[in-house]
C-alpha cells in the first residue's frame, strides 16, 4: 500500500497506475465534466460507474463514497471519527482488497481510497476496478435461473472465503457478482481477517439465505428455491463442512 498525502486529503493506492490520481478523481463530478460516467448502481446511495483514459488502460471503475447507516446516520450521513489511516474502513477495505486479489481469489481488482480529514472526522471514496460483463445475482435472478452446476459452485466460493478466515460483513445476494460461469463477491467495507470459526461462518451463510427472501419477497419472480439453497450449500460443503453441520 502506497500513500500520498495532500493539504487535508491522503491517497492510498496498491497499484502504480493510480499513482497520479488527483483528489477530485474521487469525485463524481470531476468524471462527468470529462463525460466519462458510464453508468450506476442505485442502491441506499448510488455508486458510479467511470471509464477511464489510456493512461489506465481504457478500464471500467467503480466509485463509490462511504456512507454511514443505522442510527449514526442520523448524526453525520458520512463523516466518521478519525483514529488513525489505517483504521478509516476506505483503507482497511482497499487493503484487505488488494491482499486477496493477490491471493487469487475472486474479488474486483482494488485500485485507490481517498481520505478526507477535517478536524477529529473523515470521510472517504474508494475506486476498484469494475468486473467484466458481470451483474448482480439478484439482477441475474430476476430474469434467468441458476443451473445446480452454478448453485454448487457459488457455494464452494464462498466456503473458499470462509476457509481462509474472510468475514464478509455484509453477504448479500446484491454483494455477489455473476459472470459467465463465476462468481466475485464486492463490497468489503468492514470486512476482516478472521479466526476460522464455525459460529461466524453459520451467521454469515444464515445473513445470504435472508437476503434471498427479502429480495423474493419485493420479487416473486426471483429464481430462487429451497432446493437451490440446498444445492448451494452442497456445494460449500465439499469445501468447509463445519459451518453447516
Amino acid at each position: 500500500m502506497q500513500v500520498k498525502t495532500l493539504s487535508n486529503s491522503t491517497i492510498v493506492w496498491s497499484q502504480e497506475s493510480a499513482a497520479t490520481l488527483s483528489a477530485e478523481a474521487f469525485s463524481v463530478d470531476y468524471w462527468q465534466q470529462h463525460n466519462n460516467v458510464v453508468g450506476q448502481s442505485k442502491g441506499r446511495y448510488t455508486t458510479w460507474f467511470v471509464q477511464t483514459d489510456a493512461q489506465h488502460h481504457h478500464q471500467q471503475w467503480v466509485l463509490r463514497h462511504y456512507w454511514r447507516g443505522g442510527m449514526m446516520e442520523k448524526l453525520s450521513r458520512d463523516a466518521y471519527f478519525y483514529t488513525g489511516l489505517t483504521r478509516t474502513r476506505a483503507y482497511a477495505e482497499l487493503a484487505l482488497l488488494a491482499l486477496l486479489y493477490q491471493e487469487g481469489f475472486p474479488v474486483p481488482n482494488p485500485i485507490a481510497a481517498k481520505i478526507e480529514r477535517f478536524g477529529l472526522w473523515y470521510r472517504a471514496d474508494i475506486i476498484i476496478e469494475r468486473v467484466a460483463k458481470a451483474k448482480d445475482l439478484v439482477a441475474h435472478l430476476s430474469k434467468t435461473a441458476l443451473s445446480e452446476k452454478h448453485w454448487h459452485t457459488l457455494g464452494k466460493t464462498i466456503a473458499k472465503f470462509h476457509q481462509r478466515g474472510v468475514y464478509h460483513a455484509d453477504l448479500n445476494a446484491k454483494n455477489i457478482l455473476i459472470s459467465e460461469n463465476s462468481f466475485h463477491l464486492i463490497d468489503f467495507d468492514r470486512g476482516e481477517i478472521k479466526p476460522v470459526q464455525a459460529s461466524w461462518q453459520q451467521a454469515n451463510l444464515k445473513r445470504l439465505l435472508r437476503s434471498f427472501n427479502k429480495e423474493q419477497s419485493k420479487q416473486p419472480q426471483l429464481q430462487f428455491t429451497t432446493e437451490n439453497w440446498q444445492q448451494l450449500l452442497a456445494g460449500y460443503n465439499t469445501i468447509n463442512p463445519i459451518a453447516t453441520e
